[in-house]
């Protein structure tokens, strides 16, 4: 019969194993796929997004109106030859509302009944994969909104907003938050694991956790945990990712998440010196437990009274981004609380300024987290109209038992033949800087660096991150005479 194409049609023909064999090959991706189609066809093959982005190939002329027809259904293809060149355009329907990919295929020959399988199969293919970019571009939108829920909880947390914590957390965890105490865990490990490491959390523990990945650290993932079988969950971990390390927190209130997030960094500091990875927060002796309580209190009650003119949202405010800027630096403050470092930085300043102190001082900034932390386990009361004065910081750790406890401390320096417990003193002495303390002890700062190093694990104290540890070893030193009083107000 004139005009019938006997060719059979090519089922089986090599170009149908050569486009499964593409597609597995490909794994998703639709430039290797569209160059296989223009090698194929012997055609010059573009593809276009329904925003009229160019995903592969080069740009293909055509009208502009015919492809917004094609892109908006209402035509299914189209095909026309222009300057000796035949020209289609497929649409690529999408599951979700609005324009459709297109298809571009440009070849010098007539397309036969082969080029024209060959690209109507094809384009089915690429419509497919388009589809299965835009899920998990949708799964990763929502799984970085889930993320940012998730700090967000945290950030309340920081700041003792319990009230709100909890309620944006009931939205998507109902029931997570609902406890009055929590532990805080801290995983470590290198940074470009750590994407890896948070999904295991995740799944380690079902939901019952809120896991973070740390705005602060890159290589930490810190897990907020109301249930007691999360650390038993958590330790697996470690044996399969080596150079992984677990610190922990005691169980605190889900107010203080800020105070367990410090102890649970630096039991990660014990933990990386230990053979199973692993520590969990001793509660060793503190110093301000060796001091008597009463003098405790009202010391710390004169020393913050200057923020209690405020309103109580600013005070409110102000002490827990200080609280956090003295176990921090400004940049992981600013990030743990979601804000700028230069608002940080202002609200420290003006704590600075309430107190009439001065933050460089180390002995200052020791002082002023023994009263933060003091009046955040338990609040002051207004003291008795007959109660005598308090006295200042000095007679406070004055005490035998303080005493005892600081000299038994850094008596752990003295077997080292460097000379440790000098050099660290000269380095608090300088304000943690080490280029100043090298001056003073006439030796090189790596020096410095290397002896203050030397001496966490022989304190089980992390110094040179800062914080809670390294202020409990400038209150020994104070303690016993052998550094300078802080700049305070005098009694």
């Amino acid at each position: 019969m004139p005009g019938r194409d006997d060719t059979p049609r090519p089922t089986d023909a090599p170009w149908a194993e050569q486009l499964l064999d593409q597609l597995q090959s490909a794994d998703g991706d639709v430039e290797k796929v569209v160059g296989w189609l223009a090698a194929t066809v012997e055609a010059a093959v573009s593809l276009r997004d329904g925003t009229g982005t160019l995903l592969a190939g080069p740009g293909l002329p055509a009208e502009p109106g015919l492809v917004a027809d094609v892109a908006g259904g209402r035509l299914a293809s189209a095909a026309w030859t222009d300057g000796g060149r035949h020209l289609r355009l497929i649409r690529l329907d999408q599951p979700s509302p609005g324009p459709a990919g297109v298809l571009a295929v440009s070849r010098p020959e007539p397309f036969d009944r082969r080029a024209s399988d060959i690209v109507a199969r094809t384009a089915a293919v690429l419509a497919l994969l388009l589809r299965l970019r835009d899920t998990a571009a949708t799964g990763r939108r929502l799984e970085r909104a889930t993320a940012d829920l998730r700090l967000a909880i945290l950030q309340l947390l920081m700041v003792e907003d319990t009230v709100a914590a909890r309620r944006v957390a009931a939205g998507c965890w109902p029931g997570l938050l609902d406890t009055d105490t929590a532990c805080v865990y801290v995983v470590e490990t290198r940074p470009e694991r750590r994407d890896r490491l948070a999904a295991e959390c995740l799944t380690a523990t079902d939901d019952r956790a809120l896991v973070v990945r740390c705005p602060a650290m890159d290589g930490h993932v810190i897990v907020v945990a109301v249930d007691d079988t999360v650390a038993a969950r958590l330790r697996p971990l470690l044996e399969r990712h080596p150079g992984t390390f677990l610190g922990g927190s005691a169980p605190v209130g889900l107010d203080r998440t800020a105070t367990a997030y410090g102890q649970a960094v630096s039991a990660l500091a014990v933990a990386r010196h230990r053979t199973d990875r692993a520590a969990v927060y001793a509660e060793r002796t503190r110093p301000e437990r060796l001091m008597d309580t009463a003098a405790l209190h009202g010391w710390t009650a004169r020393l913050l009274r200057p923020l209690d003119t405020l309103p109580h949202h600013t005070r409110a405010e102000l002490l827990a981004t200080t609280r956090l800027g003295l176990e921090f630096t400004a940049v992981g403050t600013a990030k743990v609380l979601g804000v700028s470092r230069n608002t940080v930085r202002a609200r420290m300043e003006r704590v600075e300024g309430l107190l009439r102190t001065d933050f460089t001082d180390l002995a200052a900034r020791a002082a002023v987290h023994l009263a933060l932390n003091t009046q955040a386990v338990r609040p002051a009361e207004p003291p008795a109209p007959d109660a005598p004065a308090p006295d200042g910081l000095g007679a406070l750790l004055a005490g035998p038992a303080l005493r005892v406890w600081a000299s038994d401390l850094l008596a752990r320096l003295d077997t080292d033949a460097r000379d440790l417990r000098r050099t660290l003193r000269a380095w608090i002495a300088a304000g943690g800087n080490a280029e100043r303390a090298a001056r003073r002890l006439r030796v090189h700062p790596q020096t410095v660096r290397e002896h203050v190093r030397s001496a966490e694990p022989v304190l089980e104290r992390q110094l040179l991150a800062g914080g809670r540890d390294l202020y409990e070893v400038v209150l020994a030193h104070l303690a016993l005479g052998e550094l300078d009083g802080p700049g305070l107000p005098a009694p």
